[in-house]
């Protein structure tokens, strides 16, 4: 399979439209890919392009036939302290959304988001996405509307506790801080759906992982 870069444009994309297009993809391109074409994504399709001849734009060009392998989950997670390692993988394993939360117990309280949103869209071109997860503004663990789609990662059971898993209809996850989740957040989550993580205590961006990976195998 060739090396062909693919690029993501927060625009609309169809065929022979042209995009103004930056240096910096021009350099990449250019120099570091050495070729003149390229992928372009967005909103769930994929296009061929290319470089115009005086590499002020992408040109694009057909519709490719690559179905966008995203799925529908909405991933609820407390910023910790390596954040982009969640944040990437997440985005490989296909989140539609990323939704920051406050908890009692969350200590990575200033977080570049910009960057982060870098992150997110790089790790989209590297992963084969045909779209970027939504990364939206925190909120508070008050502020979470609990539904029967939610399930809980439970780092309880790496304590001993016997928790029944259950993803059914699960649409959104929710994994807590290095420190797990606070006793009077776990109160009001009672009658939440749960789900093992297994018996030992995993670090918090590899719980997400977990939790997604458990969930699409539904």
């Amino acid at each position: 399979m060739q090396n062909i870069p693919r690029i993501f444009f927060d625009a609309d994309l169809e065929p022979n439209k042209k995009l103004p297009v930056d240096k910096d993809i021009v350099h990449y391109m250019r120099r570091v890919m050495r070729r003149g074409d390229c992928l372009v994504f967005n909103n769930g399709d994929e296009f061929n392009a290319s470089l115009s001849d005086d590499d002020k734009s992408i040109v694009i060009g057909n519709k490719t036939e690559h179905v966008d392998p995203s799925n529908n989950l909405t991933l609820f997670f407390a910023p910790i302290k390596k954040i982009e390692d969640l944040l990437n993988m997440a985005t490989q394993m296909g989140v539609a959304v990323l939704q920051p939360v406050i908890t009692k117990r969350t200590v990575a309280n200033h977080i570049n988001w910009e960057r982060q949103l870098k992150i997110i869209k790089e790790a989209s071109e590297q992963s084969g996405r045909n779209s970027v997860p939504k990364l939206l503004a925190p909120i508070k663990f008050d502020d979470i509307k609990f539904d029967n789609t939610f399930v809980v990662a439970d780092e309880r059971a790496g304590h001993g506790m016997d928790i029944e898993n259950n993803t059914d209809g699960v649409e959104k996850i929710l994994i807590g801080p290095e420190g797990g989740f606070a006793p009077e957040e776990f109160e009001k989550m009672n009658n939440v759906k749960s789900m093992s993580l297994g018996k030992t205590i995993l670090r918090a961006e590899v719980a997400g992982v977990v939790a997604i990976a458990k969930v699409l195998d539904k």
